[in-house]
């Protein structure tokens, strides 16, 4: 693991057994402060990650592609402040 801001530690999941990966990154994403992320790389989309973080924390993980494959994935999670809204890319702007 390394540190790319005061704020963000970066994650390369191959450092990790896989029956651990996802319930680690989610303590990790867990004891975030808001307006806090991480990255996470990976070799293949971590949709299934997704899904479970989804699951666990909802609106307030904002999940975004720095890097999508096709060799490396690198994903930065940043926790929402309760309340914070996401903003859908298909919202009329207008």
């Amino acid at each position: 693991m390394t540190q790319t801001r005061n704020t963000e530690r970066v994650i390369d999941v191959a450092d990790i057994e896989p029956r651990f990966r996802h319930s680690m990154i989610g303590q990790l994403f867990r004891h975030l402060e808001p307006e806090h992320s991480l990255q996470i790389v990976v070799d293949h989309d971590p949709q299934r990650l997704r899904f479970h973080l989804d699951l666990a924390f909802g609106t307030l993980c904002d999940w975004s592609y720095l890097e999508q494959g096709p060799d490396v994935w690198r994903v930065r999670l940043r926790h929402r402040r309760a309340g914070d809204t996401p903003v859908s890319k298909d919202a009329d702007v207008g």
